[in-house]
């Protein structure tokens, strides 16, 4: 078994549920007019697509995110900042909010889809490269439980972005060097193909 699906494995096997401050969506809309700004107010980042959707995200997934900008574990000029003066009650308000809106999908590329299809459903055996559903699931809802994001539907210059970060070692914040350990064989042409056919996916 490839061992990036043995260590998936093992983190949906191990991983505990830490007590969180309970999201109040309403309260969460309330608090959402700086996200708004690049986020949008629903969620769907319509002004730069480097800036991720966030619609329809995990709720658990966006409260690591933003605890992680807070506490540096995750880096970003813009968004460090911005989590620094949120309380735990004012991140899982607006994990609550965003988390019940709806993401909406893109369209993928004719000419990078089918190839970005083989990589997501079956990844690259011949140079070790995963699955991508192995973790984020075939319609790419990912997995609330282990703290998997949904994917489906995100900005494919973000997922480039993303990915790219992950294997420069710009960005170590995934669990058990997970997403790291992928990406690293991954080529430039194969993160815009499966970049894109994320980005026309619907969960």
């Amino acid at each position: 078994m490839n061992k990036w699906l043995v260590t998936a494995t093992l983190a949906l096997s191990f991983t505990v549920g830490l007590a969180q401050a309970a999201g109040n969506a309403e309260e969460g809309k309330n608090k959402s007019a700086t996200c708004a700004g690049c986020h949008g107010a629903e969620g769907n980042s319509p002004l730069n697509p480097v800036w991720p959707k966030i619609a329809g995200q995990h709720p658990a997934y966006i409260e690591k995110q933003i605890k992680d900008f807070k506490a540096n574990k995750r880096s970003d000029p813009m968004m460090t900042p911005m989590a620094m003066p949120l309380s735990d009650q004012d991140i899982a308000d607006l994990a609550a909010y965003y988390s019940s809106q709806t993401v909406k999908t893109g369209v993928a590329a004719a000419d990078k889809v089918e190839a970005g299809e083989r990589l997501y459903r079956a990844g690259n055996a011949g140079t070790g490269v995963a699955a991508c559903m192995a973790c984020h699931g075939p319609s790419g809802a990912g997995n609330p439980q282990a703290n998997f994001p949904a994917i489906a539907g995100q900005h494919a210059a973000y997922v480039e972005k993303a990915l790219k970060d992950f294997r420069a070692g710009n960005r170590t914040n995934d669990a058990s060097k997970m997403m790291q350990g992928v990406v690293e064989r991954m080529t430039d042409a194969e993160i815009a193909e499966v970049a894109q056919y994320i980005q026309g996916l619907s969960r």
